[in-house]
């Protein structure tokens, strides 16, 4: 008895949805198991990982400066070298911005250090000069020689008695994972610099290995939801990119017209910072007003609330806007993936959720106007001669 093509398709595809629901079932059963090896791999490949994300932002410079570097040339030495050069551009290009970024910014901050630091030399100058009559009438001095140092200068002591293996312990975890972040990302940055060298040998072999072990309309799929995605996420990087710089400039105008004081270096902070989801903008208000209070301890909450009301601003109209128009999604949309990618998977889903989304949006318009027109040709009249 002989088996049609399709009872052996329709027979292997019943076969695949159960071992792949035991699959499933074995790993609920062994979540634990699961959690600690898909860690494991995260940590082994991290610098890979690393380096691929690296690849995928240097590309979007790279490529803008690689299609316009002496394209019309046919030399072959010229054609050969075009590549290094555009990623050593790029990369400088990134350095150079963040040079310019940290240019402006330490000093400034080193400078506030400085004065709270000066200025607490001159405190303690002030009451080493005062007389012990002066000192007990000074209502600062009277509060301070009235604390009794004994009870939490003896509880700091039994605190490091106690905790000093453990505190030391900690330390030297954290000195490890400090060197070994520096050196994942140094590696991560090396690895990048292949990927987008052989970026062309590698898409034609991953190509290859598609069109030899799967499906040809898989195959399509896939390459197709790849090269969507591509586009999409370049445009995202831009885009991002684009709405960094609105905020800084946005920034640096409010706080002349407010009269703050360092906003060009404050507002260069923040469009740097803007690039990274949530914490970003937390942290460039946090030194912009350090920075400002060792100034105006009045004009750092005037700083604080003026970025509130702009990050509002910026979360609910600037951003939905510039990256629609981007990425080919509309502004609710937008919101919505920021939305629900954030309560998904924190900051990583905020990064992420945009690019997804668009991606998903374009194809999910592309099937159903497909759809419609096959559609369209069903339902239409076929002429019949006679």
């Amino acid at each position: 008895m002989h088996t049609n093509p399709e009872q052996k398709a329709y027979g292997k595809w019943i076969l695949g949805i159960i071992s792949a629901g035991i699959l499933i079932y074995l790993g609920v059963q062994n979540i634990d198991t699961v959690a600690v090896a898909i860690a494991w791999l995260f940590n082994l490949f991290s610098p890979i990982l690393l380096g691929i994300a690296f690849a995928l932002i240097v590309n979007v410079p790279m490529r803008f400066i690689e299609t316009r570097l002496y394209p019309k040339t046919q030399k072959p030495i010229a054609v050969k070298i075009r590549r290094p050069i555009a990623i050593v551009l790029a990369y400088l290009f990134i350095a150079a911005i963040l040079a310019c970024v940290f240019g402006l910014v330490i000093p400034a901050l080193v400078n506030a250090v400085r004065i709270l630091a000066d200025g607490a030399a001159n405190v303690v100058k002030d009451f080493s000069a005062m007389s012990a009559e002066d000192l007990e009438n000074h209502p600062i001095a009277k509060f301070v020689l009235n604390i009794d140092w004994q009870k939490p200068l003896q509880s700091i002591l039994t605190f490091f008695e106690t905790r000093g293996s453990s505190i030391m312990n900690v330390a030297l975890s954290t000195v490890k994972e400090v060197f070994g972040g520096v050196i994942n990302i140094f590696v991560a940055i090396i690895f990048s610099v292949y990927v987008l060298f052989h970026k062309s040998t590698l898409k034609r072999q991953t190509r290859r290995l598609i069109d030899v072990w799967l499906p040809k309309k898989v195959g399509e799929a896939i390459v197709h939801t790849a090269s969507v995605a591509g586009e999409v996420f370049r445009n995202f990087v831009a885009g991002q990119t684009l709405e960094s710089v609105i905020l800084g400039v946005l920034c640096i105008i409010g706080m002349l017209i407010l009269q703050l004081p360092y906003a060009p270096m404050i507002g260069a902070l923040i469009s740097v910072t803007a690039l990274i989801p949530i914490a970003g903008p937390i942290i460039g208000t946090a030194i912009g007003a350090f920075m400002i209070v060792i100034v105006s301890p009045i004009k750092a909450v005037i700083f604080v609330v003026f970025m509130l009301v702009l990050q509002q601003l910026e979360g609910n109209l600037i951003y939905p806007k510039v990256m629609g128009s981007t990425v080919n999604l509309p502004a609710m949309w937008v919101l919505a993936a920021v939305t629900i990618g954030g309560g998904l998977a924190g900051a990583v889903g905020m990064l992420l959720g945009v690019p997804v989304v668009s991606t998903l949006y374009i194809l999910l318009q592309e099937a159903t106007g497909k759809r419609e027109k096959e559609q369209e040709n069903a339902s239409s009249p076929t002429d019949t001669s006679e």
